[in-house]
This record gives C-alpha cells, sequence and structure tokens, in this order.
C-alpha cells in the first residue's frame, strides 16, 4: 500500500469482511477504522448522519490510526469535497482583484 485512494461509497453493505478495529461517534458524525484481512487493506469510513453523507478513504496501515484521527484533512489532502464544503467550494466566483502599487 504505498499511497491513500480517496473514494465515495453510498452504501455501508460493502463492508462485508472488513473488521472495525476502532470507531467514534459524535454529534451524528461516525468515524470508524476498518480492516479486511483478505484484501490486505485498510480503510477509514465516515458518515455524517445529518447530512445524509458518507465517504471511505483507503490508507496505508502505518498512517491509519492518523487518518482515522484526522479523516477531513486526508479526504482534502485527496481532493475529496465533503458536506458544506462541497457546496461552498461550488458557490465560489472568481474575483477581479487588482493591487494597487505606491508610487516610490
Amino acid at each position: 500500500m504505498s499511497s491513500a485512494i480517496a473514494t465515495t461509497h453510498t452504501a455501508t453493505d460493502e463492508l462485508v469482511g472488513w473488521w472495525e478495529l476502532a470507531s467514534r461517534e459524535n454529534d451524528g458524525l461516525e468515524v470508524s477504522l476498518l480492516w479486511s484481512k483478505s484484501e490486505d487493506r485498510v480503510k477509514v469510513a465516515v458518515i455524517d448522519q445529518k447530512l445524509d453523507e458518507e465517504f471511505h478513504l483507503d490508507v496505508p496501515g502505518a498512517c491509519a490510526l492518523d487518518a482515522f484521527y484526522h479523516p477531513f484533512a486526508y479526504a482534502s489532502g485527496r481532493g475529496l469535497c465533503f458536506g458544506d464544503a462541497t457546496r461552498e467550494f461550488l458557490d465560489l466566483q472568481p474575483q477581479n482583484f487588482v493591487a494597487e502599487r505606491s508610487a516610490d
């Protein structure tokens, strides 16, 4: 496992054969650290019950706990937007900004 890959999934049925190594939940946000012996892979699953959204991140074993505690940083680093960040990103408009230089 040389690199982490961000993928989105909509069905938790894909978790058959995965063992939950750690989990945490707060304010409708569930984060799970999962391991598949048969695939020799580790991933982090994030489910937001309020937004009815989820994503999974394949991560190298050496980065598993870091990704578990900071899943949004890992997702962002791989270009995966989630929740309001996605909508805000799409709503951004280019700005015409002209910097004035002072005359010396």
